[in-house]
């Protein structure tokens, strides 16, 4: 089998899925190499709240709503953020950082979605895309040439495309064969993840808890009164947790946030997973013929639910500049690919700086720098002009642009 496209898309998550959406609207032809069939049939547990949730921003709904995945998805399963709340560590001078969807004049801060119902989502528009095929199999070779980028199978067949889109995770097959080095640092930290159910109605509202023995605390509103539970804790701590109860873990949660929400109850059946916290700076995100999207780009510490928007806004920016390219340029060319990696340089920077800064910053259990810290938080609250930057980063709401 030899398959030949304007565009190759290898891997087979929310990023990947949706790149491939776009480009085949567009109406280049496209290729999705995934390990094994999109299904959106339902999952014997369809009935349950998927542990893994994401915070999307307004980057990533329009996205999803231009590929005719957004109102694909089950609405009353979506969560509004209408407003964040970040408190300090210091027991004495508590720092707090408040952000609403009124003050930053918009409808809703964020939107929590479920893994689960994002990719059926998904899946269910892959099944009606013009232009685009699936193919199931293992990469295995990867040849970058002056008018294609071929990629061999293990079947032995071959996928040809002007470009090649790897968006095949952190640990990225495509980026490794592209000889792209990373800068990599382990956090020591797992993310463990789970729901609950709350006594008191969470208003919509996200809470975050920065301590620095016990990592750092989110709980993301869900619909109803149910809350998901985000909690980046050291490896020892980590540890505790998953060989404890959810039960036990719901306590401890009720005496960290001070029952904000009341008790907490584990959601039924009781699903918990965990998953280990890096940071990593691939040195490009461009190679020959090939575009790095999503978490084959960037890895960045999940405290401010910022990762997949980073992955969506990748792929916004790819398909606007594929877009715009000049007529002679086919969808691969250098100068196509520079304006990628020059249009994603500064939003993927300012992430890892902030997301990185701030890991180390209350990580540090040192009392004059706790001091310091939640005096920050304090005077950022007070100051409209630095929130409503804060706000429009996360939002993602700055322009888009390139030049050459």
């Amino acid at each position: 089998m030899d398959v030949r496209s304007n565009i190759c898309v290898i891997g087979n998550g929310a990023i990947g899925k949706t790149a491939a959406l776009g480009f085949a609207q567009m109406g280049l032809s496209v290729t999705l190499l995934a390990p094994q069939a999109a299904s959106s049939e339902l999952n014997p547990q369809e009935e349950t709240w998927d542990a893994r949730v994401y915070a999307l921003n307004h980057v990533a709904r329009g996205l999803l709503d231009s590929v005719k995945a957004w109102h694909a998805m089950d609405a009353a399963r979506i969560a509004p953020v209408d407003g964040m709340v970040v408190r300090g560590d210091d027991a004495q001078r508590p720092g707090r950082l408040d952000f609403d969807a009124y003050g930053a004049r918009t409808d809703a801060l964020a939107w929590i979605v479920e893994d689960r119902n994002l990719n059926r989502a998904l899946d269910t528009a892959l099944r009606f895309a013009p232009n685009l095929r699936i193919v199931n199999g293992k990469a295995v070779a990867l040849r970058a040439g002056p008018d294609c980028a071929s990629v061999q199978l293990d079947n032995g067949g071959m996928l040809s495309a002007e470009l090649l889109v790897g968006a095949d995770g952190g640990q990225s097959w495509v980026r490794n064969q592209c000889d792209i080095g990373i800068d990599y640092r382990s956090y020591g930290h797992q993310a463990i993840v789970s729901n609950f159910e709350c006594d008191k109605p969470h208003h919509g509202v996200a809470y975050q808890w920065f301590t620095s023995a016990e990592g750092i605390v989110a709980l993301l509103p869900l619909p109803g009164q149910r809350v998901s539970l985000v909690w980046s804790a050291p490896e020892a701590l980590a540890q505790t947790l998953l060989n404890g109860s959810l039960s036990q873990l719901a306590e401890r949660l009720n005496a960290l946030t001070g029952h904000q929400l009341g008790s907490l109850r584990p959601l039924q059946p009781e699903l918990v997973r965990a998953f280990p916290l890096s940071l990593i700076r691939p040195h490009a995100i461009t190679a020959s013929r090939v575009a790095l999207v999503g978490d084959a780009a960037h890895v960045v510490h999940p405290l401010a639910g910022q990762g997949m928007n980073l992955g969506f806004g990748d792929v916004d920016a790819l398909l606007k500049i594929v877009a715009e390219r000049e007529q002679h340029r086919d969808c691969g060319d250098d100068r196509v690919l520079s304006r990628y990696a020059r249009a994603r340089k500064e939003d993927i920077f300012l992430m890892q700086l902030a997301t990185d800064g701030l890991e180390r910053l209350f990580a540090a259990d040192f009392e004059p720098l706790r001091l310091a810290r939640n005096i920050g938080l304090n005077l950022v609250n007070k100051l409209p002009v630095i929130k409503r930057t804060l706000i429009a980063q996360a939002l993602g709401k700055r322009p888009w642009k390139h030049t050459d």
